[in-house]
């Protein structure tokens, strides 16, 4: 048996968040939330559950401190119980295409009579309010990427590339959880909930505008860059004798240095390459030459040459780093990145430890991800329901209870 009473930690101890949705973008956020202290309920459909459960070892990793429930809440009674559930909740976070929930009976004002003071977030792809056949149309991390052009920015110039993995609902999992909060912060000094319409090709455009703003503002539009930056020498990702290196090449110190060390040091202190340049612009007069030189010097060294030695001239060179690397690497361990915790079959499940570090109220792991239900009956008892009423939602399909519960 997994723990059903969650101990006292973290800086959300006394945040209760309900949400209804499949991988990954918000159930990651509200993992987020439960490892900082939150008491999180998973609300998971009646038949398959959530898709995470397809998976053979993220499942463990992005639902750990949550209890499940699974609930048909469409329905008139599982509508009920979804009500009771979210009446001493802070957060209720739901995930469809836009509009889906408010269509089924389930409105803002429906969930407020219940609790005035809920935060309600709603994450579709694209909103719930627009161009109706944008509103209701079904998104993905990918098709979200290629609508708000974030897709377009990355890639070779021949090939736009999706970012991975699942970046785009990563990105939305930071924007859900500070917006939440955010929103539950004002809850609780005013008494007055609130709504979030967040469309998840808006937090991409926002993640995205770094270059955007280049065109809306001159109508430029910047190369995808491939392995390199878009716009400077000597940033982007290079091959050593031994493996690959990131660089970021900046300042005026640093390409001073650069320039010696790779053969061009007569360039430094012309009228191409004056004394106070701070940036090696591929629009420079020497850029091909400079890319050219710096391969070559790479090519001939070993990543862990030109890290040391590139660091310590103050620029900033980075190893590309593999998963055996990870795992291997001291200062990960030093900073205790790595954690061993027991699954609900009792077997060990190596993953990450809680980020980022607080040092007052520190998160933790207390539960493992639990099966399907796991938690239907504690749940609704807690809100009040009966046992004859709980084993009439089991008979007539409304809830499923785990077999493992007791």
């Amino acid at each position: 048996m997994i723990p059903t009473t969650k101990p006292s930690f973290g800086p959300l101890d006394d945040v209760r968040v309900v949400y209804s949705a499949v991988e990954l973008a918000v159930p990651k956020a509200c993992c987020l939330m439960a490892e900082w202290g939150a008491d999180v309920t998973w609300i998971e459909n009646t038949h398959a559950g959530d898709t995470i459960r397809d998976t053979a070892w993220v499942k463990q990793a992005e639902r750990r401190n949550q209890r499940s429930i699974a609930l048909d809440y469409f329905c008139d009674e599982g509508r009920e119980a979804l009500l009771a559930l979210i009446k001493d909740a802070d957060i209720f976070i739901e995930s469809s295409k836009g509009g889906t929930f408010a269509r089924r009976g389930i409105t803002d004002e429906v969930l407020w009579a219940h609790n005035p003071k809920l935060v309600i977030v709603h994450v579709s792809g694209f909103g719930q309010t627009g161009v109706p056949s944008m509103v209701t149309r079904a998104a993905y991390d990918l098709t979200v990427m290629a609508y708000s052009g974030y897709m377009s920015q990355n890639g070779t110039p021949e090939q736009p590339m999706n970012p991975g993995p699942y970046a785009g609902d990563y990105f939305n999992t930071l924007m859900i959880t500070s917006a939440s909060l955010a929103a539950l912060h004002k809850t609780k000094l005013t008494g007055r909930g609130e709504v979030i319409d967040l469309a998840m090709y808006e937090t991409l455009l926002a993640i995205g505008q770094y270059y955007l703003v280049d065109y809306l503002n001159a109508g430029v539009i910047w190369p995808r860059p491939g392995a390199r930056n878009q716009n400077l020498c000597a940033i982007g990702e290079y091959r050593c004798a031994d493996g690959f290196i990131g660089l970021t090449v900046y300042g005026v110190a640093q390409n001073k240095y650069l320039l010696e060390t790779i053969g061009l040091g007569d360039l430094w202190g012309t009228a191409d390459y004056p004394e106070d340049t701070s940036a090696l612009w591929l629009s420079g007069p020497k850029a091909d030459l400079i890319e050219a030189k710096l391969e070559e010097y790479l090519a001939a060294h070993t990543v862990a040459e030109v890290e040391a030695d590139f660091s310590a001239h103050r620029i900033a060179a980075q190893k590309v780093m593999e998963f055996p690397d990870l795992v291997a690497d001291e200062h990960m361990r030093a900073r205790g990145v790595w954690q061993d915790w027991a699954t609900a079959d009792g077997e060990t499940f190596k993953g990450l430890g809680v980020f980022p570090k607080f040092e007052t109220f520190p998160g933790e792991v207390w539960r493992p991800m639990p099966d399907q239900g796991y938690d239907t009956t504690d749940q609704l008892k807690r809100v009040g329901y009966t046992d004859d009423q709980i084993q009439h939602l089991i008979a007539t399909g409304v809830v499923l209870q785990a077999p493992t519960t007791k």
